[in-house]
């Protein structure tokens, strides 16, 4: 199976790429997605050893920040059977969840981020989903030709 690749969004407030970096092993699980496209692709597309895009989200920086890979494939998100997280959904039961996340680890934290702006002004990426109008998904898909472009730009100097 050809190897994916994946864009997901975090506020940095809630969660940031320097947070991952913080975590043990430099992993955790991307809990709380709470729309049902977005879950379908981490239930039914994402694969271990897939790539991911760390995107900061709703801040004065938004871009992406850094690369990160699958390690463990979909599994039921805890976080929907807590009535004391606000990502609890009541209807949801351990037979019968409904929402799923992934582990990802950090593979690599870029020395420029490649912002919005960057990435909205790049006519190689002007069909990236990230920029597609109306499209606010905090889980997407990423072309292959996109992704090099990505590492180009965040591997470059200003």
């Amino acid at each position: 199976m050809a190897k994916k690749y994946w864009l997901v969004k975090s506020e940095p407030e809630t969660f940031s790429i320097q947070d991952l970096k913080k975590c043990k092993n430099q992993t955790t699980c991307w809990d709380g997605v709470r729309n049902y496209q977005a879950r379908n692709f981490i239930r039914d597309e994402m694969k271990k050893g897939d790539g991911v895009f760390f995107y900061h989200s709703n801040s004065e920086s938004m871009g992406i920040f850094g690369i990160c890979e699958v390690v463990k494939e979909s599994y039921p998100d805890h976080t929907q059977f807590d009535p004391e997280n606000n990502h609890y959904f009541s209807s949801a039961s351990p037979d019968k969840p409904v929402w799923y996340m992934v582990d990802i680890k950090l593979v690599e934290i870029f020395k420029h981020p490649v912002m919005l702006d960057d990435i909205k002004n790049n006519p190689r990426l002007r069909e990236m989903r990230l920029i597609q109008r109306g499209n606010r998904l905090s889980v997407m898909p990423v072309t292959s030709g996109e992704w090099g472009e990505i590492i180009r730009m965040g591997k470059n100097s200003k």
